[in-house]
């Protein structure tokens, strides 16, 4: 594998077509399309991104009780999710190919493997010649995040080695997990892709942090909501409606392996960021600090990281 030290990134910023998975998809293809005419060889999406990271939304639950108009509500999100793979991800495909990058994107997902009945809030990866590389599932949901995603097992901890690099990805809140990130530098991840729906000021300075922590490039990307993207019927619509209008800020960011800005945080509109990469960078960087290499004390601090996946039930039909 030839490998290239310079090259060019995109983060896109922007709205999801909210419970819309076929007006998603066409977005989606669209951006492809602009950051791939712009030369970009890695293009990242924001966490959640197809059909939408529900911000603002109660699914009708107070401890104790669902309501039936929430259950109407999980029912729309659960039917604009996808399965993977599936129509939408042989869409993506298409559009993926057409430009010939490596691409991230945020989706929930359906699980196929039992009923359909859990989602997945997963990151899939795909190479240039549009092959669906693999996914990663969020281990842990954060807060009300746990009344609709299940959580990832450690099967879906992928970092692939590729001509840009070795490319791997955290979702929003497992990038505070210093076990996962652990992982992530041990299996040599270069650029450190972190889709999010976070834009407090605390999650930039834990973007530098972890690029100077991992000596890696960390891509952290982040939709641009507001109110008007959601649509009128939802259970939720009178506590909603207290909410401030612009529901993501966004706040998508580039960072280099000493923490140093690449492309600093961009606020209050759909936007494709670009970034210039040299991966020389990196070696730089590790002179002094390698977390897994001359800076680690194996002898005294070791991670188990279990990945096999995890099954409901096995078949023994001997």
């Amino acid at each position: 594998m030839d490998k290239v030290d310079k090259f060019k990134v995109a983060v896109i910023q922007a709205g999801a077509e909210v419970m819309d998975k076929e007006k998603g998809i066409k977005k989606v293809t669209r951006l492809i399309e602009e950051a791939g005419e712009n030369n970009a060889k890695i293009i990242v999406f924001p966490e959640a991104f197809i059909p939408a990271y529900p911000r603002g939304m109660s699914f009708g639950t107070v401890v104790g009780s669902r309501s039936e108009e929430g259950r109407k509500d999980f029912y729309n999100y659960w039917n604009n999710s996808i399965t993977v793979p599936g129509t939408e991800t042989e869409q993506i495909s298409k559009a993926v190919k057409k430009i010939g990058a490596y691409v991230l994107i945020g989706v929930i997902e359906k699980d196929d493997d039992y009923s359909q009945g859990t989602l997945y809030c997963t990151a899939l990866f795909f190479g240039p010649d549009g092959k669906l590389l693999g996914k990663h599932r969020k281990l842990k949901p954060t807060g009300s995040e746990r009344l609709i995603w299940g959580e990832g097992d450690g099967s879906t901890l992928p970092v692939f080695d590729t001509p840009y690099g070795k490319i791997g990805s955290l979702i929003c809140w497992e990038n505070y997990m210093p076990l996962a990130r652990a992982a992530m530098y041990a299996k040599g991840v270069q650029i450190y892709i972190a889709p999010t729906a976070d834009a407090r000021d605390t999650w930039f300075a834990s973007m530098q942090h972890i690029a100077t922590e991992g000596r890696c490039f960390v891509l952290s990307c982040n939709q641009y909501t507001t109110k008007e993207m959601f649509p009128e019927e939802i259970a939720s619509r009178e506590e909603f409606q207290k909410l401030p209008n612009e529901l993501a800020r966004g706040g998508s960011c580039i960072v280099d392996p000493l923490g140093e800005y690449i492309a600093e945080p961009v606020f209050g509109e759909e936007k494709i960021i670009y970034g210039d990469i040299d991966l020389g960078k990196i070696a730089e960087a590790q002179f002094d600090f390698d977390v897994v290499g001359h800076y680690s004390r194996p002898d005294i601090f070791q991670l188990v990281v279990n990945e096999k996946k995890q099954e409901n039930v096995i078949w023994d039909k001997d």
